[in-house]
């Protein structure tokens, strides 16, 4: 299994994609083993804590090997499951430490999808506590997710350092190109997002789908 993480990863480099995030979250495999909720294996990839991460960093780290050094390798990973016993936000803190030290370009900090049990509260940038919590513990470039639908939303998400970045639903093509045109000017222009809207969105633009590799 390690193996076909890797060989999608050189897949992904033939193919030129420049970065490629693992998911690590909402119920899916690599998930899987990290909660308590799931994983009830009793040998060396179940039970402790360090065992429960062994697997998805063992397939990080056969990503990172077959992928480019000088392209990223991000994670996408669930801060916690909202249930009791599961998954939570101490142990996403634990998994992005080690992440961090095995030169992880990214993570992408989102929550819940594993059981049924889930109890979400949600509302607007009601992920964003977690991704904040994480990149308190790290420094590893933190994006956070989640009900971020207003521009001056995502911009004082990132102004404040509560993350990094922002990840957009593609069905928001306004809203990202206003942000993908903050991130343009930023190095140039002192204008905040809010005050570059009003152009972005005000004139035809041809959207562009953005396709990310997930390995």
């Amino acid at each position: 299994m390690r193996e076909a993480f890797a060989t999608a990863a050189e897949r992904a480099a033939r193919l030129g994609i420049d970065a490629v995030q693992l998911h690590c979250a909402h119920g899916y495999l690599l998930h899987e083993f990290l909660s308590p909720l799931s994983n009830r294996r009793d040998d060396e990839y179940g039970g402790s804590l360090e065992n429960r991460m062994r697997f998805p960093l063992e397939v990080f780290d056969a990503v990172r090997v077959a992928f480019p050094a000088y392209r990223a390798v991000s994670m996408r990973v669930s801060g916690t499951d909202w249930a009791d016993g599961g998954w939570d936000i101490d142990q996403t803190i634990a998994f992005a430490q080690a992440l961090e030290a095995r030169g992880c370009a990214a993570i992408h900090v989102s929550s819940g999808g594993l059981t049924p049990s889930q109890r979400i509260p949600l509302g607007p940038s009601y992920q964003v506590p977690l991704a904040r919590a994480v990149k308190n513990a790290t420094r590893v470039p933190v994006i956070a997710v989640g009900l971020i639908t207003e521009f001056e939303q995502a911009e004082a998400i990132v102004g404040t350092g509560d993350a990094d970045m922002i990840a957009l639903d593609p069905l928001q093509p306004a809203l990202a190109v206003a942000c993908r045109c903050a991130f343009r000017c930023a190095c140039e222009s002192a204008r905040t997002v809010s005050e570059i809207t009003a152009s972005a969105i005000s004139r035809p633009f041809r959207h562009r789908a953005l396709r990310s590799s997930a390995t």
